[in-house]
């Protein structure tokens, strides 16, 4: 599947060029690009954060009955079970109804703001059913006492009410769970629920992205965890190159701490060039925490996990001279859009053209530029600058849950049968909780930019990079 993108172009001092291809979906992308006689970067840049995991189906659930003008359809309803990557077990329940789920689609820990969660003024109220239900509670006898279920609950069923409830919210589904102290259960929840403050990340780097000249301190890089401690790798070819990963007192580090700023110590002979250094840590991923896929299987949120393996990434790039910028990209569902923010340690300008407007970023400072997009759009931007410098920002905008409006039937329990979508997969299971609607948009020619109201260009102010003394 290929994407017609308008062409974002750079005149003069690192070139930039927008490029449509093949699609590869996407959180969020970040690219460091310095100037002149910067070394090539192969393969397609992607700056994941958190945990990321492969699914592997549902593992407790129920019945539930859909009823839409297509008539009522009955689907599967309760926990999917993660594997993550590196070590770990993630429980997870569906806030994306119509959605497929692709067996084994890999996915990442994202922002509520990546997905329809963001714009949903009611998803708070979803992580209170997390908080307040199986299987963060798992007393049955207890749920079942508070949600007035006098016959008790068992495991299905109290998976099956957590997940119906959850659909009230996340979809505005009317949906019920046939087993009736599943239902009695969803009510209990769907009426309780209050609006609780989205989740912190497991762990993030913040920027993702940063840029300066050889013999400065680049960053800083804060870390953002809910683990104690975690551990800082140096770039893969730091031998070679003498780039370190050091603190605020320029001493080599290994290890790190929430709010703990990080940066790359570029010997001051070094060519142009860029690094990245890796974070990771052991720890449980907070509930509430939405799953993103790279195959737009359908989305999901945590409602349990294991201590689990988490990481992430920064780069960095650097110039002796010129425009030294450094970019990044992230999926803004409440502007329906991909933010691209650019940021310039150089001593020039660096001016670049977004859909037939020009842009200029004067030497330290940076912006964000609002990209707006279809629905299911997929992008690949292609990053170029002289002497062979390459990135690539892929991905797809998936913000919406389709509802009864993608015009297709939500597969029935009784006819459980596998489904490509897209074309990509013969492993997508319509069975588990999701219908086709977007089979054909998706698998159908690619959907051009469409600009909605032009892009939105905010101006933030200085940054200053620290330097040797």
């Amino acid at each position: 599947m290929h994407s017609s993108f308008s062409a974002l172009q750079v005149r003069g001092r690192g070139a930039v060029r927008l490029a449509a291809a093949t699609l590869v979906s996407g959180l969020v992308a970040v690219g460091v690009m310095a100037g002149a006689g910067t070394a090539a970067a192969d393969g397609t840049s992607q700056s994941q954060s958190g945990a990321t995991a492969t699914i592997g189906g549902l593992k407790t659930y129920g019945a539930a009955v859909i009823h839409d003008e297509a008539g009522d359809q009955q689907i599967s309803a309760g926990l999917f079970e993660m594997s993550v990557e590196g070590g770990g077990t993630l429980q997870t329940y569906c806030v994306d109804l119509h959605n497929p789920t692709q067996t084994d689609a890999k996915y990442h820990e994202t922002p509520w703001s990546g997905t329809s969660l963001g714009a949903n003024k009611d998803a708070g109220r979803i992580r209170w059913i997390l908080q307040n239900s199986y299987p963060q509670v798992n007393d049955l006898a207890a749920l079942a006492a508070k949600a007035g279920v006098s016959s008790g609950l068992s495991e299905q069923d109290a998976a099956a009410g957590t997940q119906v409830a959850i659909w009230r919210w996340s979809d505005g589904a009317d949906v019920d769970a046939i087993d009736p102290q599943a239902e009695k259960l969803a009510d209990y929840l769907e009426k309780s629920a209050r609006n609780l403050a989205e989740p912190e990340a497991s762990l993030t780097l913040d920027p993702p992205a940063v840029s300066g000249h050889p013999g400065e301190l680049l960053g800083p890089v804060t870390v953002h965890t809910n683990e104690g401690s975690v551990t800082v790798s140096p770039p893969a070819d730091a031998a070679t190159s003498g780039v370190r990963v050091v603190g605020k007192d320029g001493k080599a580090i290994t290890s790190a701490a929430d709010g703990s700023q990080v940066f790359f110590d570029v010997p001051e002979d070094a060519a142009a060039g860029s690094a990245e250094v890796t974070v990771q840590a052991s720890t449980t991923v907070p509930v509430g925490r939405a799953f993103t896929s790279e195959s737009r299987s359908q989305t999901q949120i945590l409602a349990g996990s294991s201590e689990s393996t988490v990481s992430a990434t920064a780069g960095a790039g650097w110039a002796e001279k010129g425009a030294i910028p450094a970019l990044s990209a992230a999926k803004n569902c409440a502007k329906g859009g991909l933010d691209i923010t650019a940021s310039n340690e150089g001593d020039e300008d660096f001016a670049f053209e977004l859909m037939g407007t020009e842009h200029v970023i004067p030497a330290g400072t940076w912006r964000t530029v609002t990209i707006p997009l279809q629905e299911d759009q997929a992008y690949d931007f292609t990053i170029e600058a002289p002497d062979g410098f390459e990135k690539r920002f892929t991905g797809v905008l998936d913000c919406l849950t389709q509802g009864a409006e993608a015009g297709d039937s939500t597969q029935t329990l009784s006819e459980p049968s596998p489904a490509t979508v897209g074309g990509t997969s013969a492993d997508t299971n319509l069975a588990e909780t999701g219908d086709s609607g977007m089979t054909g948009l998706i698998a159908g020619t690619a959907i051009g930019l469409v600009v909605i109201g032009g892009a939105v260009l905010l101006v933030v102010g200085q940054r200053k990079t620290p330097t040797r003394d």
